[in-house]
């Protein structure tokens, strides 16, 4: 399936709009704290108390404004961006949800803003597709075999060692705190836009997962899915591995508990992982085989013309 234009025009001023608001809550935050340092160790874990009070923003604010101005440059280039809007669209949506009940006014008109681009994304996906005018369209290409493997089996891990962190955390904390960490509840403590840890872990396990499946299967999305995945999982591994280096874990990596050794590791595993990813899904696809009896067709090129002067009986 391919893009109508005027569907990819749509789904860039849709992603235009959803980077210009996450684009003003970085300023609001950078205005007030005054240093672009302190809001980066902001978003990389370190909540010590700053001078301009709690950040607005979290991690997700920047990751998400450059998946999403990625994914309007896609859409104003490439016919194929329909896997693109739908992936950026259906991953907004789902990370803005807990948005509906956050506290303050400018929060919640944002996240009903943000929501409301975001399922114009998706829609404008679904309703903007064709089938292609004619057989030498070409179509959006599948991954290389073995690059498809290798980052299906890296975004399955990483899905399952987010689900079995959340189960740890659910036997270790109270069950409020528990309930808390998927509702956004008082006592979890989260800047205006922040996501519910919980519910974030949630949401990245679903996005891994559907990543890594359809790189495994070799889907013609696994392109979009897989490299916003990939992103992800690096920004989240990088603010880890950044925390842990910040709080000198390294070289008392010896006294860390059994708990904290597992997530040292899963959060290194995390950015090599995501780097894997992004590395090896960037790369050109693999070209369709070409179906017997149709050789020109299928390649996307034209037969031979006839020979001039023309044969008797050509």
């Amino acid at each position: 399936m391919t893009v109508t234009r005027p569907a990819r025009l749509t789904g860039a001023a849709f992603c235009a709009a959803l980077v210009l608001m996450s684009a003003v809550w970085i300023l609001r935050d950078l205005a007030a704290l005054g240093s672009p340092l302190a809001l980066v160790r902001y978003w990389a874990g370190d909540h010590a108390p700053l001078a301009g009070g709690r950040p607005h923003t979290s991690l997700v604010e920047p990751l998400l404004l450059l998946a999403t101005a990625v994914t309007a440059v896609a859409a104003l280039r490439s016919r194929h961006a329909a896997s693109a809007l739908a992936a950026t669209g259906a991953v907004t949506l789902a990370l803005r949800l807990p948005g509906l009940w956050a506290s303050g006014t400018g929060a919640l008109v944002t996240a009903l803003l943000q929501l409301a681009l975001a399922t114009g994304l998706v829609v404008t996906a679904v309703a903007g597709r064709r089938p292609p005018r004619s057989a030498r369209e070409p179509l959006p290409t599948r991954p290389r075999t073995g690059p498809a493997a290798t980052a299906g089996a890296l975004l399955v891990t990483a899905a399952a060692a987010g689900t079995l962190w959340e189960a740890y955390w659910a036997t270790e904390l109270p069950l409020e705190i528990t309930v808390d960490r998927f509702t956004g509840g008082r006592s979890v403590a989260r800047p205006a836009l922040g996501v519910p840890p919980g519910w974030l872990a949630a949401v990245l396990a679903a996005l891994h997962l559907t990543a890594g499946i359809s790189a495994l299967a070799r889907a013609r999305h696994t392109r979009a899915f897989g490299l916003l995945a990939g992103g992800l999982l690096t920004g989240g591994g990088l603010a880890q591995v950044v925390q842990l280096i910040r709080y000198e874990t390294p070289p008392r990596f010896a006294d860390v508990t059994t708990a904290g050794t597992l997530h040292a590791l899963s959060s290194l595993f995390a950015l090599l992982a995501g780097l894997a990813v992004l590395a090896l899904l960037a790369g050109r696809g693999a070209p369709d085989p070409v179906p017997p009896g149709a050789p020109y067709a299928a390649a996307g090129a034209l037969p031979p013309a006839p020979p001039s002067p023309r044969p008797p009986g050509w």
